[in-house]
């Protein structure tokens, strides 16, 4: 790699799970177009937790040191700081790759976005996934042909999930948390992304515990010209996650299930994996590598991949619509 290909210094506000996903993403590939640069969080736990995994990583004292370290800020927070580290970031010329929701306030993200222009990008996991790369293409050579209809379900055994419990504070609560910001915000970016822009939101939202987040919802809305109809439960299955996205058309149906293992149907019905699909804890860290391929990209100024801020708001605009259903 010559000196005008050197790695990104990447910079991670964050020592929970995102962050230290994509810390081992990139551990053990030299040929990565991004290096952590620095990393803080203010949990001295969960920054040593980190830093005895990984021990070439630099830790610093504060998100300043972070921001002066780096050329991209990617903020690993939880979602009540996300602006105020990403408006330091812009503020000393960086850019941002943040994680969603952009913010807790609908007007502040408008704001943000409107300011930030295209110096930063939210990550969305599925503008990076080898199954929507697989949807893409099946969509393209006329798979579904017109689409008719589009159905997204998502349940959980508990939540949050078992491997969430760390977080539980937040995500459990009405401000910041729920499954409906944490997961369903993926599928209607795919949604958004592959059938259009989202409007016509109508349904009903539960939440029968003082508190804590929604347990159940059951929305309608379109994406471009194609019918949504989404529903999300907590309780009443096994898995931890279970979700499907299944688009419907004149000429067949496909779908992503599972987070990552794109099917196509068959003439009796029954949905046939792609012959390279893979389990999801098989494609996150092909996936991550892609995100952080984009993010040099956006960094650069080039053209990238990643979800723009425009999308995550007007994913975060329909998300925070249903909950206030």
């Amino acid at each position: 790699m010559t000196t005008t290909d050197a790695p990104l210094a990447l910079g991670i506000i964050g020592a929970g799970i995102m962050g230290e996903r994509l810390i081992a993403a990139l551990h053990g590939a030299p040929d990565s177009p991004v290096r952590v640069a620095a990393l803080w969080d203010p949990s001295p736990e969960a920054l040593a937790r980190v830093g005895a995994a990984f021990p070439a990583v630099p830790r610093v004292n504060d998100a300043a040191a972070v921001v002066a370290a780096s050329a991209c800020v990617y903020v690993a927070s939880p979602p009540a700081s996300h602006l105020g580290y990403a408006r330091a970031a812009l503020a000393a010329g960086r850019t941002v790759f943040c994680e969603k929701p952009l913010a807790v306030d609908l007007a502040e993200a408008r704001a943000f976005v409107a300011s930030a222009g295209a110096a930063g990008a939210v990550n969305f996991p599925f503008a990076s996934s080898p199954g929507v790369a697989a949807l893409q293409r099946w969509i393209a050579d006329g798979a579904v042909g017109t689409p008719r209809r589009l159905t997204i379900a998502v349940a959980f055994a508990r939540w949050p999930r078992p491997w969430q419990a760390d977080a539980a504070r937040w995500l459990d609560a009405r401000a910041e948390g729920g499954f409906t910001r944490e997961v369903v915000s993926h599928f209607l970016f795919l949604s958004h992304r592959l059938c259009g822009p989202l409007h016509g939101l109508a349904g009903t939202v539960s939440f029968p515990e003082p508190g804590r987040s929604e347990r159940a919802i059951d929305v309608t809305l379109t994406a471009g010209d194609v019918p949504v109809t989404l529903t999300g439960r907590v309780g009443g299955v096994a898995e931890d996650d279970r979700n499907t996205w299944t688009l419907e058309g004149d000429a067949g149906a496909i779908r992503l299930r599972d987070w990552a293992i794109a099917e196509r149907r068959a003439p009796d019905g029954t949905f046939i994996p792609a012959p390279d699909a893979l389990p999801n804890a098989e494609v996150r860290p092909i996936a991550l590598r892609r995100q952080l391929d984009g993010v040099a990209r956006m960094t650069r100024g080039e053209p990238h991949h990643l979800a723009t801020l425009a999308e995550a708001l007007a994913v975060q605009e329909v998300v925070e619509g249903i909950l206030a259903l």
